[in-house]
């Protein structure tokens, strides 16, 4: 379905500059952004994808990766297709790149907020995951599922590159409970040459959740060559604790060749280790890492006692030691939402 899309100015000649995301695209008239799914039609923006779900399943929270919100619980998750990044590692890129490639046929299944809702509730689940591509560039579908999520007391997250403009991140701030956001590397090299985008709009976004009290978690997929280096590790680290706070995750997850970076090995699992032990030794409460099942990594710890509270393997929590939000053995407050 087409619908005039949110966060747009008309500008001279029929252009119109999209204000959704940081990239602030101007289109031309009968053109397409950078995502792929936003249309200038004779000076009005409209987006191709509302209501068009490429994807939907049920899924545990845990694989966002989202470990400090209602750990163990089921989250209902979907997309549309596009994306505003086009990240030559894409794990989904049959689905996020595909409009960039075919915009005379946008696929996907017609269904109303209502009706993830309904379906959420079906399922039993505590929250709706927005997720799979990105969540920005189906602005006006995933806010209005989040409105009416909110009002059926389901918690709302964001999985997220975190490209917002500062406008469209407070238009979902009161119904957004929780984001993972990628931070990709601390260099802005890396973006522009791997990604097609600018590090600083991550970091702005990050700081503007935290401050808009939506809960937060970071993930950094470790590429070998490209973003493994201990100076970079070491700069999110710092910005992690200096800017968002000791209490905000930091998810650790290991690459697999996709895409078209076929030719990088997996990342070492001794690299994951070390990123690890720089994350805790910066002084973050909770270092996970993740596409490592049985590695001591994927649990959560006290960062007071050094307990294991929550017992991983995978997606599957084996024990969970939170009582009240609280470490079962010295009483320690565990961050998150809904922790136990």
């Amino acid at each position: 379905m087409v619908k005039e899309a949110m966060f747009y100015e008309k500008v001279d000649g029929g252009k119109v500059v999209c204000r959704l995301c940081a990239h602030y695209c101007k289109i031309l008239p009968g053109r397409i952004g950078i995502c792929g799914v936003r249309e200038n039609r004779e000076g009005t923006l409209f987006t191709l994808v509302y209501q068009k779900a490429i994807s939907t399943s049920v899924d545990p929270v845990e694989k966002k990766p989202v470990f400090h919100l209602y750990p163990g619980s089921g989250s209902f998750s979907y997309a549309t297709v596009g994306c505003n990044f086009h990240c030559k590692f894409c794990q989904n890129s049959n689905i996020s790149q595909f409009s960039k490639q075919r915009t005379e046929y946008i696929p996907g299944q017609d269904i109303t907020p209502e009706q993830i809702v309904a379906m959420a509730q079906g399922y039993e689940c505590r929250s709706i995951a927005h997720t799979y591509t990105e969540p920005i560039i189906f602005f006006e579908y995933a806010y209005e599922i989040a409105q009416k999520a909110h009002d059926a007391d389901i918690k709302n997250i964001f999985v997220t590159n975190g490209y917002f403009t500062e406008e469209s991140l407070k238009a979902i701030a009161p119904y957004l409970d929780a984001a993972n956001v990628d931070l990709k590397s601390f260099e802005d090299r890396f973006y522009r040459r791997l990604v097609g985008a600018k590090l600083q709009p991550v970091l702005d976004s990050l700081k503007m959740m935290k401050k808009l009290g939506i809960w937060v978690e970071v993930t950094t997929l470790i590429i070998p060559t490209h973003n493994d280096s201990e100076d970079n590790l070491k700069n999110i680290a710092s910005f992690i604790h200096d800017d968002l706070g000791s209490e905000t995750p930091w998810h650790i997850s290991r690459f697999y060749p996709h895409y078209k970076l076929m030719d990088v090995p997996p990342t070492p699992v001794a690299t994951l280790r070390k990123a690890r032990q720089i994350g805790l030794k910066a002084g973050l409460r909770y270092v996970y890492s993740g596409n490592v099942p049985g590695d001591e990594g994927e649990s959560t710890y006290c960062y007071q006692c050094g307990k294991v509270l929550i017992k991983r393997w995978g997606y599957q929590i084996l024990d969970n030691k939170i009582k009240n939000s609280k470490c079962f053995y010295c009483g320690a407050a565990i961050d998150g939402v809904g922790m136990g």
